[in-house]
């Protein structure tokens, strides 16, 4: 890490020159089409925030196996990919360097959003517990999910590598494999969701090996330097549990290090999901496992200006991402670079809908501030 001292200062990552360390980080909106094709209200969404550095798009699944919800984006498809690029080229014109976050949710997702109506696929089958799926017609359990052969895992690793082409394709700069919060990649990665007694389940080195191989894949297609990886190393959300998470994710950590990745990017531990929670007990600090990551560290989670300075200043962080704030604050950089008071988030247009609690949040210009 350089250990600069300002939101302000530029920052390298990629090769790229980043004129701020602020982050958008990928944040689900569900504004694109029923068949997950982007809309001309994201290429304005993304737009509005382009102040920040780097731009993370919200996850974008890889298959129509790999959604759980509505109206989230794809990016395995013609059409997908084709209406990816004004939104790219949006935010890219605006000064931002922009990657695209992949997505797989795995055994998240449901049978009834599924293709063949089936339980969705996991590294085993073991449901979640504790959380309910949000159906359609409301909150319904989890499904126990159908165990990934061998032959399927190798399947979903090249779709990873097809989706990183077609990012490129649309213009993005880079791609940030979702590996955090649960989903397909923590699944193998915590022995709570992953008993398999093949060469992806057991020990670190196997339960770890489904997340190498996406790596090796993707970096087919586009730089190792232009791939980051997202984690939650402490959350347990959505049943992610391990029974060892410090050797977990601090064997994850060195193993990207190694790699050479564009950055590790790390969740903080008081978030579980899209939600504040009291920090776990058994809680990893985010600054043990960075101090493991000899690259650029992308820290997020509920952090204002002050806090945000401080992890900079500590050298726990070169990037910081804002969700929330950014969510109500489209010129988030501005408002922080000013001083300016920040807007608060509203509860309606978070998840789906249309300008409301997307776009239509003012700037400080629109306002005449």
């Amino acid at each position: 890490m350089d250990h600069q001292r300002s939101l302000f200062d530029t920052a390298a990552v990629g090769g790229q020159r980043l004129r701020n360390r602020i982050v958008l980080p990928p944040l689900t909106r569900s504004r694109a089409n029923d068949d997950g094709v982007p809309t001309p209200l994201m290429e304005d969404y993304y737009r509005q925030r382009a102040g920040a550095g780097l731009v993370i798009s919200e996850g974008a699944v890889i298959t129509p196996q790999a959604s759980a919800y509505a109206r989230v984006p794809g990016i395995y498809s013609p059409e997908q990919v084709a209406a990816w690029q004004p939104v790219v080229e949006a935010a890219k014109r605006e000064g931002a360097v922009v990657y695209a976050q992949l997505w797989h949710v795995g055994r998240q997702s449901h049978s009834s959003v599924q293709p063949d109506g089936l339980a969705p696929k996991a590294p085993s089958p073991i449901a979640i517990t504790g959380y309910q799926y949000r159906s359609a017609s409301g909150r319904i359990p989890y499904e126990v999910p159908r165990e990934l052969t061998t032959t399927e895992i190798a399947g979903i690793v090249q779709a990873y590598g097809t989706a990183a082409r077609n990012a490129v394709r649309a213009g993005f700069d880079g791609v940030e494999l979702h590996a955090a919060n649960g989903y397909l990649i923590d699944q193998f990665l915590n022995d709570g969701s992953n008993h398999r007694t093949d060469i992806y389940g057991g020990s670190l080195e196997n339960r770890t090996r489904f997340l190498r191989e996406v790596i090796t894949e993707v970096a087919r297609h586009l730089p190792m330097e232009r791939i980051g990886v997202r984690l939650s190393p402490s959350s347990e959300w959505m049943d992610a549990h391990d029974s060892d998470k410090r050797s977990l994710y601090s064997a994850v950590v060195r193993q990207l290090s190694d790699a050479g990745i564009a950055y590790l990017h790390l969740v903080e531990p008081e978030i579980a999901g899209s939600t504040t929670v009291d920090r776990p007990a058994a809680s990893i600090p985010t600054a043990e496992l960075a101090e493991l990551f000899d690259g650029v560290v992308i820290v997020t989670g509920g952090h204002d200006q002050a806090s945000a300075e401080q992890l900079l200043a500590d050298g726990t962080a070169d990037l910081v991402g804002f969700g929330r704030l950014f969510i109500a604050n489209p010129d988030l950089p501005h408002r922080f670079l000013t001083r300016a008071p920040l807007e608060p988030l509203r509860p309606a247009g978070i998840y789906g809908g249309g300008p409301e609690g997307y776009t239509d949040y003012p700037s400080l210009a629109a306002s005449g501030a």
